[in-house]
């Protein structure tokens, strides 16, 4: 992501904040990785022009009361799972909007839920910035990094990989000719439950827009899925994409 700011701006401002509104009561708050001086070494290798690393106080002072929140777009995927998360999300960022005024804000699409909901913020709230997204980097054995890979234990990322051959297989099977959501599901669920320390939250397919769920995959459609792996919960998605 610092990568692409870099490209696309003349002045590079990087946020590095851990943002506790977007934690749930038993969530990971306080175990949450945080390396800042690697994420500040690979900052400054980019060609960072300025670090915005503001403590929680400044962020929400006493008294703070106001949020943002979305109608429909949380309703969905780790929004049900996650009550509250995305108004935290939206909060966060768009005070970082205005503390910071960019033109331009880069986000990962890891997230893909979280793209589709700033952007909707972004557009419903006028505010005059270009969102720009880059692809899901992932390591060498296809496993989508996360600042939370660091906390798998010893043998669990093979049950970790089981998100990515998932969705690979999902997307074979849709090249092969099935198209019912269902059976997609299914097949997907299979690869995970193959390992005991998985712990499946959600597999769903949906509607690239609305995140509605889509019946079928007749158009490049969302697979999206969450999984604990012990106690360490990750995400990943696909688009599947059929022959015509």
């Amino acid at each position: 992501m610092m990568r692409k700011g870099r490209q696309v701006a003349n002045d590079l401002v990087v946020s590095l904040f851990v943002n506790p509104t977007q934690f749930g009561p038993n969530e990971d708050f306080a175990a949450y990785p945080q390396k800042t001086e690697r994420d500040l070494a690979m900052a400054e290798a980019v060609g960072v022009d300025a670090v915005f690393m503001p403590a929680t106080g400044e962020m929400y002072p006493e008294g703070f009361q106001t949020y943002v929140d979305q109608s429909e777009l949380p309703d969905h995927l780790c929004g049900l799972s996650r009550p509250g998360h995305f108004r935290g999300v939206l909060t966060v960022v768009a005070k970082l909007f205005n503390i910071i005024r960019p033109h331009i804000a880069v986000f990962g699409r890891k997230d893909y839920q979280q793209i589709a909901i700033v952007r909707q913020m972004v557009r419903d709230l006028n505010f005059d910035i270009e969102i720009e997204s880059v692809p899901t980097v992932r390591e060498a054995d296809g496993l989508a990094m996360s600042s939370r890979n660091s906390r798998l234990e010893d043998g669990q990322r093979e049950a970790a990989l089981s998100l990515h051959q998932a969705l690979q297989m999902a997307q074979e099977l849709v090249l092969r000719g099935e198209r019912r959501s269902e059976r997609l599901i299914e097949s997907a669920g299979a690869v995970i439950q193959k390992y005991p320390d998985a712990s499946i939250d959600y597999i769903k397919i949906c509607d690239a827009q609305t995140l509605n769920d889509a019946p079928v995959v007749d158009r490049p459609t969302l697979m999206a899925l969450a999984v604990k792996v012990g106690e360490v919960r990750l995400i990943d998605h696909a688009i599947l994409e059929p022959r015509d």
